[in-house]
């Protein structure tokens, strides 16, 4: 196997890691593919935050880049930075203006009770 290069900063203090699929984002992970000792120590640095697995600001978000990868890029070439930013401005405001919702399915109320066990727990 390959050495992996860790990408956390020796400044750091601890750093917050979202993580979408908790089968595969685990501190397990590290100790596969670090040595153990600094496995260990990226591990102690790293708190990992999952997202609820259903109706996650990063589900909307994957579905906002992925329509605008289908609707503005997909096909296209661009030329310098300049007219690609041009074009995802222009997309950017048009969708802004649509004034799109995301369909909750459920009333917050009801997910804070349902879905207690999946929202972190935060000490104050």
């Amino acid at each position: 196997m390959k050495k992996k290069k860790a990408i956390v900063s020796s400044n750091s203090i601890k750093t917050a890691a979202a993580a979408v699929d908790r089968n595969t984002h685990t501190k397990g992970a590290f100790y596969e593919a670090f040595e153990p000792e600094r496995a260990r120590q990226l591990v102690q640095r790293i708190e990992f935050c999952y997202t609820p697995k259903h109706g996650s600001w990063l589900n909307i978000a994957e579905n906002e880049l992925s329509a605008m990868t289908r609707q503005c890029m997909e096909g296209r070439r661009f030329g310098d930075i300049d007219t690609l930013q041009a074009g995802t401005r222009a997309w950017s405001t048009d969708i802004n203006n649509t004034q799109r919702g995301v369909d909750w399915q459920m009333k917050v109320d009801d997910a804070r009770c349902k879905l207690t066990s999946i929202y972190p727990k935060i000490k104050f």
